[in-house]
């Protein structure tokens, strides 16, 4: 299989058009045409269903296009390693972070980086929760910064700890949960969890450390409004970190809940795979990202 023809393969499902893909590629639509019939052949198989409405993948066609992706992701990632070993510091270099560390320690790590790599661009996507690690895992992203998970596999990443956040129980302001006094009495509440699923995250922590069963997950989300939103607006209760909700705009729609047991105590922290792909730039982010950590921890 010829690395031209997986590329526009995956331009032809994620385009939905053999038109717009041939433009997206700098091919005739009939030459596209031609490489994916070739496709075809090659693997014995139909991979794509064409209509009317445009062109989608069949079984066969969208197993193709998740290998092909990472295979074309994976090589992009070891041409730009080559050129940085050999000095040339260009590329991208893409960062999921929770909201805390965009706030405190992207914009320090970015200024310093990017005064001294001024050509790697560096791309940011946001996650409330990154213990997954799927897109690490799938090499969507360099780095996941955010609070460290627990049982770590061991040997599979590089784990850099940079500073410990306490994460607090909030509600909306005005809300009669605001008076709890211990975790217990917002047992029954409609909790909002991060993440992928409501049988993980921050929450569903909280209550196991304190020797509780953990709550309903009243709602479901990966986004800071989203998240900030249905806690403001309805009885529902969440968890922030402490300096979030602090924040002056956080505080005229929230106030935090002041349980016995406290916030639920994490270590902030980077991870990045430890196989022999991590690239030099990701090396050297790390270094800064602890360098704006200790800035944030040295006071004044």
């Amino acid at each position: 299989m010829k690395l031209t023809s997986l590329r526009a393969f995956t331009a032809a499902l994620e385009e939905g058009s053999m038109r717009a893909a041939a433009k997206r590629m700098g091919l005739s639509q009939p030459a596209l045409t031609k490489m994916m019939r070739e496709l075809e052949r090659e693997l014995s198989t139909t991979l794509l269903v064409r209509s009317r409405s445009g062109v989608t993948g069949t079984t066969a066609g969208m197993v193709l296009y998740q290998r092909a992706v990472a295979a074309d992701r994976e090589l992009t990632q070891a041409a730009e390693q080559i050129r940085q070993l050999g000095g040339g510091m260009t590329g991208t270099l893409t960062i999921g972070a929770v909201p805390l560390a965009v706030m405190l320690l992207v914009p320090e790590a970015l200024r310093t980086f990017g005064r001294e790599y001024p050509q790697i661009q560096l791309r940011v996507i946001e996650e409330l929760y990154i213990a997954q690690l799927t897109p690490l895992r799938k090499g969507e992203v360099d780095i996941a910064l955010g609070p460290l998970p627990e049982n770590i596999p061991a040997g599979e990443f590089t784990v850099e700890p940079l500073m410990p956040i306490s994460m607090v129980v909030v509600v909306r302001r005005g809300n009669p949960l605001a008076r709890a006094r211990h975790l217990a009495d917002l047992a029954d509440a409609r909790w909002v969890y991060t993440g992928t699923d409501p049988d993980s995250g921050y929450a569903r922590l909280l209550f196991q450390r304190n020797g509780l069963p953990a709550p309903a997950a009243g709602a479901l989300v990966n986004s800071t409004l989203g998240l900030l939103s249905l806690i403001a607006s309805g009885n529902l209760v969440g968890l922030l970190p402490q300096q979030i909700a602090a924040h002056p705009f956080a505080q005229q729609h929230l106030e935090v809940v002041r349980i016995a047991e406290g916030p639920l105590q994490l270590n902030l922290g980077a991870l990045a795979r430890s196989d022999a792909s991590l690239k030099p730039s990701v090396r050297h982010f790390l270094t800064h990202l602890h360098r704006a950590a200790h800035h944030m921890s040295v006071p004044g």
